[in-house]
């Protein structure tokens, strides 16, 4: 009897290991077939997400192409109509040009009314011209600062809460890169007209032949077309940064025009902003970068430095002993290749400051040093 149980029990517990090895297949076999049921769903999945992905891509293009449209639009909202009279009559279909009219463009530069543009545009320190906002309203200016030689001014209406423009940096700009111009082409019916172009060159050097020949010097080079309205107008990079203010455009050629590059006025558009006035130091000479000299000294031969084409008798550095046709090499341990170099750098001093100087004459450094004066209006 206790035979028969234990052959039983064994019968029992096989059947149960049997029944276990079978559950066990049975449970790998479809795990293995919903495995390779997932495979392609996985497969879809990741196609899919690869063609979300490319429309994702698609849309951003589309996006991007739009962002030139609402930065320059940005932009526009900054830049101002400028004349020398209040009452213009500036209708083209009067027969009156913008040389009439005095017509010009001009960018605010902070929110509580600096504006910069050309000096031809605004005319002398201390001076008065009109301002036309975006919303069409006008406002008497006075300008607070100019530069003849720089074709630049700074001028102030009382107004606060203005929007302003970014200032770049023009000191790495590159021939290629594309740039966009805004201003008043003709009058003030085509205010805000905008044009876009390339940096055709840099550092360019124009002769400008008026009532005595001077030349203008490291200039942005641009075939955005400039017309006499868009002087003092600004000259853009695709993210909207102010890198040049347009000047002059060359009559007797199709597609050449300048801008001023905007990393020389800094230091003047920081002071007004941060303390309302600029006490501009004076160095007294006037020097050319070395591409100019074969037009005014064949003799002239240097590696480095600025050509000093007139020394002020009455100035400091004359009275330091810098004479016309020297070499300024450096100035405080900077080498100096440009006379833009030498203006950025005298406009973060202030007068009664001590600059030393690295000339060269007739093949010999001499080391001078020099007390800057206040420049006079």
């Amino acid at each position: 009897m206790v035979k028969k149980k234990n052959t039983l029990l064994r019968k029992v517990i096989k059947n149960t290991i049997a029944t276990m090895l079978l559950i066990t297949a049975i449970f790998y076999l479809y795990s293995m077939y919903i495995n390779i049921e997932v495979q392609p769903q996985t497969a879809k999945q990741t196609n899919h997400y690869n063609t979300i992905k490319t429309m994702q891509t698609v849309e951003e293009v589309e996006k991007n192409s739009k962002t030139i449209a609402d930065v320059i639009e940005s932009v526009s909202n900054c830049v101002v109509g400028i004349s020398k009279l209040q009452e213009n009559g500036n209708s083209i279909f009067l027969n009156e040009s913008a040389a009439k009219l005095g017509l010009g463009t001009g960018i605010i530069i902070s929110e509580n009314g600096y504006i910069l543009t050309n000096q031809h545009v605004a005319g002398a320190k201390y001076s008065t011209c009109y301002v036309t906002l975006e919303n069409g309203k006008d406002y008497k200016a006075s300008v607070v600062w100019s530069d003849e030689n720089l074709d630049l001014a700074i001028i102030k209406i009382n107004i606060k809460g203005l929007q302003y423009a970014n200032l770049g940096n023009s000191e790495n700009i590159r021939k290629g890169e594309t740039v966009y111009a805004i201003g008043n082409p003709i009058g003030f019916e085509f205010q805000k007209t905008v044009t876009a172009g390339i940096i055709s060159g840099v550092n360019r050097t124009i002769k400008i032949e008026e009532e005595k020949t001077s030349y203008m010097e490291d200039l942005i080079q641009t075939d955005a077309t400039i017309n006499p309205g868009n002087s003092g107008g600004p000259l853009i990079n695709p993210q909207g940064d102010v890198i040049g203010i347009n000047t002059v455009k060359i009559t007797s050629a199709e597609g050449i025009g300048f801008a001023i590059p905007i990393n020389i006025i800094k230091p003047i558009i920081e002071s007004y902003k941060n303390t309302g006035d600029f006490e501009e130091a004076y160095i007294g000479v006037f020097s050319y970068d070395k591409e100019v000299i074969p037009y005014l000294d064949s003799n002239a031969n240097f590696e480095n430095g600025i050509y000093v084409v007139d020394a002020n008798i009455d100035g400091p550095a004359y009275k330091a002993g810098v004479r016309q046709n020297d070499v300024i090499i450096q100035i405080d341990g900077q080498q100096l290749n440009k006379m833009s170099q030498l203006r950025s750098y005298i406009y973060t001093k202030k007068p009664g400051d001590e600059v030393n100087l690295l000339i060269q004459r007739k093949g010999i450094q001499i080391p001078v040093k020099v007390t800057l004066g206040k420049k006079q209006a």
